[in-house]
């Protein structure tokens, strides 16, 4: 089956049906008018919108579904997070969470329906944005513009299915894949998910996109943005507003991951490739087994607040930890998973290095090369310091064990309230 016939049974399993669209509308318009009427009430200056994949008509079909609800307030006011706490907290019929961010939000469920309700500010251009969620409102108007009919709509959700497939979206910092804006600006620049698989998946530069022709040329765009947003390898100018990269999040794992699956995409069509893909962890562990290596599987748990900040938490405490087992072994596969709430684990798949140089002092520091002496029992001198070689011959399992009991204020530190490990 060629790719277009592919992606054309594709479209029709990840849209929304109408009867999900219509529970949807009907619930949101609720919550707006309940919202709306208190908003008058308390005579306070702001405007209610919808916004997101919801608005733009770029709903991935699921078994739970996100609505965005900005509340718009006028630029003069201060502390909106807490003023619309204090809107939400005076209508009796809703039920919501506070969420900690940037800047504070609030969570309402109903059912399988999320309603986020976002304090923002009323700007006339995003130049004036303090806060990425202030652009949202002119997000929403540019993507609409662009969906005059449903075949970009369509060409959206693929894009969208085959990333969340892959978890290569989301530009949460424990992901750091495509955001949903950044997809749909790629959509539209490149008109369709196939022309856009292969322009990507080949590249080996860094890749400036200007949707809007923003900037004369890529020279211009490379000398305007700060360092910050150019970090990213693909370099998408904000279509409404020219200092902003809109996959400025992305990394290079996940890109060159992406770049992976497209290839393996256009090379051999398949449904396959939009069905969610988890880590096999029992190919993973016949891998460790073929390649003489070392399987372990972390359980790591955080007292923060689930979502971005328990993920990004977790994640940057992985991270760390890498760079510590690195130091006695080599990692050759290795995956990190979200669990949501405030749990993840970490796979990895380690051989033990053959030997290290541990650096020790100048020779002239007397006392303490004398203690790098006694501490390790095969010294040489090299440019007049000290070093030693030391083989490793303890299991991964090992090191982390004493690892852990070693660092148990540094773990706490940042933020981590157990590791488990499983095998």
């Amino acid at each position: 089956m060629d790719a277009k016939k592919i992606l054309k049974n594709q479209i029709i399993k990840i849209q929304p049906t109408k009867e999900t669209l219509s529970s949807i509308e009907k619930k949101s318009k609720v919550i707006l008018s309940l919202l709306k009427d208190k908003i008058k009430s308390k005579k306070i200056k702001a405007q209610i919108f919808i916004g997101g994949s919801f608005a733009k008509k770029t709903l991935l079909k699921g078994t739970n579904y996100d609505v965005d609800i900005f509340i718009r307030f006028d630029k003069k006011l201060n502390n909106i997070s807490t003023l619309l706490e204090k809107i939400i907290k005076s209508i009796p019929e809703i039920k919501f969470d506070k969420i900690h961010g940037s800047r504070d939000y609030f969570r309402i469920t109903e059912n399988n329906v999320i309603f986020e309700i976002i304090p923002v500010y009323k700007l006339k251009s995003p130049a004036e944005a303090r806060n990425v969620t202030d652009l949202s409102y002119f997000h929403v108007n540019y993507i609409q513009s662009k969906l005059k009919n449903n075949k970009l709509s369509n060409e959206i959700l693929l894009a969208k299915s085959f990333c969340q497939a892959h978890s290569l979206y989301g530009a949460e910092s424990y992901i750091q894949g495509f955001s949903g804006y950044g997809l749909e600006c790629l959509i539209i620049n490149y008109k369709s998910f196939l022309k856009m698989l292969k322009s990507l998946s080949n590249v080996k530069d860094k890749i400036i996109l200007d949707p809007e022709k923003k900037y004369k040329n890529k020279n211009e765009v490379l000398f305007s943005l700060n360092e910050a947003r150019l970090k990213s390898p693909v370099v998408l100018v904000d279509p409404t507003g020219q200092e902003r990269n809109v996959l400025a999040a992305l990394s290079n794992e996940i890109f060159s991951k992406f770049q992976k699956k497209a290839r393996e995409f256009l090379k051999k069509p398949s449904e396959k490739f939009f069905e969610k893909e988890d880590k096999d962890i029992d190919k993973m562990r016949i891998f460790a087994i073929n390649k003489k290596a070392e399987f372990i599987n972390l359980t790591l748990e955080t007292n923060r607040q689930e979502g971005d900040i328990a993920g990004t938490k977790m994640k940057k405490f992985s991270k760390f930890l890498e760079n510590e087992i690195e130091r006695y072994f080599t990692i050759i596969d290795k995956e990190f998973v979200y669990l949501k709430g405030k749990e993840s684990h970490f796979y990895l798949v380690v051989k033990p290095k053959d030997k290290i140089i541990i650096s020790g002092p100048p020779i002239e520091m007397k006392v303490h090369a004398e203690a790098f002496r006694k501490q390790h029992s095969h010294t040489h001198i090299k440019n007049n310091k000290l070093y030693s070689e030391m083989k490793i011959q303890f299991s991964i399992k090992s090191f982390l064990e004493k690892w852990i009991k070693d660092n148990n204020e540094k773990i706490n530190s940042m933020g981590i309230t157990k590791i488990t490990s499983l095998h």
